[in-house]
């Protein structure tokens, strides 16, 4: 059985990108992997990558007070209200979905990144022509890590 309040990442991906919490994008994601960090089973998942960054970045809250609060066992309806009060500035609903949005169509960027798209492509949908952004991606990463075929 899938424990999302203490994933273990050895047996199952966290929740995809695309979800949604309080309107943000990737914060379920965030959540899900700061639990997994806490109980030593993130697996081959990256803790504070760039994606968290770029949320962290946003809200303009600390990754370690963050970490700190979903050690207290915190639901992701205390997180989201956590994020919201700590975020500098504070966001608007507006704003929130706009960088939501636009993270659900970020692409690759810069060479090197375009250059690690097309590997993991080619090694593991090299038919596909749908994976186009960064969470497109990850999706596929996901499934192919837990056994799918592309």
């Amino acid at each position: 059985m899938i424990s999302y309040q203490h994933p273990d990442f050895t047996q199952h991906p966290p929740r995809n990108p695309r979800v949604r919490l309080g309107g943000y994008v990737h914060l379920p994601r965030l959540l899900d992997k700061a639990r997994a960090h806490l109980a030593g089973k993130l697996g081959d998942y990256k803790w504070n990558c760039a994606l968290d960054q770029r949320f962290t970045a946003f809200n303009g809250v600390d990754i370690e007070a963050l970490l700190t609060e979903v050690k207290l066992g915190r639901s992701d309806t205390e997180m989201l209200a956590w994020v919201t009060a700590n975020s500098k500035p504070p966001r608007a609903a507006w704003e929130i979905a706009a960088w939501s949005e636009w993270m659900t169509n970020l692409g690759a960027g810069n060479v090197a990144r375009h250059t690690m798209f097309a590997e993991e492509i080619a090694r593991n949908a090299p038919d596909r022509e749908d994976i186009g952004t960064f969470f497109d991606r990850l999706e596929l990463d996901d499934f192919v890590s837990y056994g799918g075929k592309g």
